[in-house]
């Protein structure tokens, strides 16, 4: 599986979705998905972006050979699809729930509607696209030139820009993340065995801890400075 792994840069959900806004509250509703459903298929027309209330999504293709490509995956407060906005006609990707989850759909008129008439919103629309575009563009890059290790641990240095924070009793750096060790894999274009050898290992150098969703990073600023 190859994949290329997306941390949402800015949080859109508070200053995007419809409810927020009383002209627009009336017309939409959440939408709900179980476990597996498919909000969108590949060539689907690319007419609404979507905003998580709650629950996990995973974006992703096939290539001609049937492997699955995973691009991002997204959690709670979260945008995706937002490639409609800048003139995507159809869907190019997948998108399918990892978990039971509520989203919020906006259509491309609706949005397009608010950035005429907020530029400061429409800016921040702008800055989002072109954060996460070049994110990609430098992960695929990882993901073409460098082993699992080194892309685990340049994953690590994005999670704890993300989610890191320092103890003041301990000295360490503590990462306190919303991924499953599925989720990483998937991300990171390995398979869960070979992650959690890979997680052993740092562990036995010293270098980290490995819990569920807590990462302790006990020579943080040795590793993120390779």
């Amino acid at each position: 599986m190859t994949c290329t792994w997306s941390l949402i840069d800015v949080n859109l959900f508070s200053i995007l979705c419809p409810h927020k806004y009383a002209c627009y509250k009336e017309n939409h509703t959440f939408h709900k998905y179980s476990k597996e459903d498919y909000i969108y298929f590949e060539k689907d027309n690319s007419d609404k972006i979507y905003l998580i209330e709650s629950g996990k999504v995973k974006i992703g293709y096939y290539t001609e050979d049937g492997r699955e490509i995973v691009k991002s995956i997204h959690g709670k407060g979260d945008v995706f699809g937002e490639k409609a906005i800048i003139g995507e006609e159809n869907r190019n990707e997948f998108a399918v729930a990892l978990s039971d989850t509520s989203i919020c759909c906006l259509s491309i008129d609706t949005i397009l509607e608010l950035m005429r008439d907020n530029q400061h919103f429409s800016l921040k629309i702008y800055k989002f696209i072109g954060l996460r575009f070049k994110k990609i563009e430098r992960r695929l890059s990882i993901l073409l030139f460098k082993d699992v290790k080194s892309r685990l641990i340049e994953f690590l240095k994005e999670l704890s820009e993300e989610y890191g924070y320092n103890c003041k009793h301990t000295g360490e750096h503590i990462i306190k993340h919303p991924y499953t060790q599925k989720d990483m894999a998937s991300l990171l274009g390995t398979s869960r065995p070979t992650l959690n050898g890979l997680f052993n290992e740092l562990k036995d150098e010293g270098v980290l801890v490995y819990y569920r969703n807590e990462i302790i990073l006990s020579k943080n600023q040795e590793m993120l400075a390779s």
